[in-house]
């Protein structure tokens, strides 16, 4: 699968370690950044890696700030993206089995290396499951198509 991921400086530290993870699982991964620990903005980078998903340009993406929620809430904004702040390995398989995530987003202060690999390992383990989840998404379009104009 080929991915994004990005950072601000909170997740910097942690970013690293993640793309590492994910390659082997066997996905290539793109830098969008930060690349030092250099203050900047989490809705910069956020949106970066979000319309570079929702343009079809990598099946998913990575977003880690301290604690994933700021960096969720700037890439929901972008139309087609399902931005999930996941904090263990149950939040991770809900978030790719009942909500198709396409963006997945991590806390770099609150995560150390072994729970952010298994955070990793079940959502890019886990399928969509479809069936009654598809209606409940078809719903949130239809509310992102209501105020996105």
């Amino acid at each position: 699968m080929k991915l994004v991921i990005g950072s601000d400086h909170g997740g910097f530290p942690a970013k690293d370690f993640v793309k590492k993870a994910v390659q082997k699982l066997g996905h290539e991964v793109v830098d969008f950044g930060c690349h030092s620990p250099e203050s900047v903005d989490y809705p910069d980078v956020a949106q970066l890696v979000a319309e570079a998903v929702a343009r079809g340009e990598f099946e998913r993406g990575i977003l880690i700030d301290g604690f994933g929620g700021a960096v969720a809430l700037a890439a929901n904004k972008v139309p087609g993206v399902r931005a999930v702040a996941a904090h263990d390995s149950v939040s991770a398989r809900f978030a790719a089995a009942h909500d198709d995530a396409n963006v997945l987003c991590l806390g770099g202060k609150t995560h150390g290396e072994l729970a952010l690999a298994e955070i990793l390992g079940v959502f890019f383990g886990t399928k969509f499951e479809g069936g009654r989840h598809e209606g409940r998404l078809a719903k949130i379009a239809a509310i992102e198509k209501r105020y996105c104009k």
